[in-house]
């Protein structure tokens, strides 16, 4: 079995192809890592769990970047970093951190600098004031919230920034592994925010780097 990369994406649309690692057999990834590392451009792994990776052969999981918390790897390193624009990535809880993390090593993948403001959820509104004017500073804010994902509605009325939300699985009963806070987001009364999928972070990170890099062109 061969595996045909899509190498030119990145030079069509600024985003590459990236490697989904849930579902695939160890017998797939160890093929597939020692073919795709041949292209020597940068290619990134996501949802690739550690028990998982501990059964790679040494020879495959030796060219991998492996990152515990976010469970992605990066083959062939990163790109280059981007010269202008800044993301903020918010959560409302600890809890969204696995998300928010793979959202975060997503964006140093892509060469876009980001800040992170964790744990500052609206059930204490002080910590969000304390930090929206930071927050503001940035040219895109990502907002990572599970349960009713209240935050997203609050800070598409403080923020003028493009928003990115990502709601996540956390919450217990009628959060329903998720729904409760996509549904939310999607109802909100606040205006022109983008949505991903359930636990997306590689999906919200990709979003903010097509928003950063335009914004870029347009200076230019």
């Amino acid at each position: 079995m061969s595996f045909v990369y899509d190498h030119a994406r990145y030079e069509r649309i600024g985003l590459p192809e990236a490697i989904f690692c849930e579902g695939k057999s160890i017998e797939i990834l160890n093929r597939m890592i020692p073919e795709l590392s041949a292209y020597q451009s940068p290619i990134l792994l996501t949802r690739l769990q550690v028990e998982k990776y501990h059964k790679l052969d040494s020879s495959a999981a030796s060219l991998l970047d492996y990152d515990v918390e976010s469970k992605t790897a990066f083959l062939n390193g990163t790109y280059e970093a981007v010269k202008g624009g800044r993301v903020a990535v918010v959560t409302a809880g600890t809890s969204d951190l696995p998300v928010a993390t793979e959202l975060s090593r997503t964006l140093v993948f892509l060469g876009i600098p980001y800040n992170s403001f964790y744990d500052i959820g609206v059930a204490a509104l002080w910590r969000l004031q304390e930090r929206i004017e930071e927050i503001n500073s940035h040219d895109v804010v990502i907002v990572v919230a599970g349960m009713d994902a209240a935050i997203v509605s609050v800070l598409g009325g403080l923020s003028p920034m493009p928003i990115v939300a990502v709601p996540t699985s956390v919450g217990y009963g009628m959060a329903r592994g998720g729904e409760t806070a996509l549904n939310a987001i999607l109802s909100s009364c606040a205006s022109g925010i983008s949505v991903m999928n359930i636990d997306n972070g590689y999906g919200g990170a990709c979003a903010a780097s097509r928003i950063i890099r335009l914004m870029n062109y347009a200076r230019h």
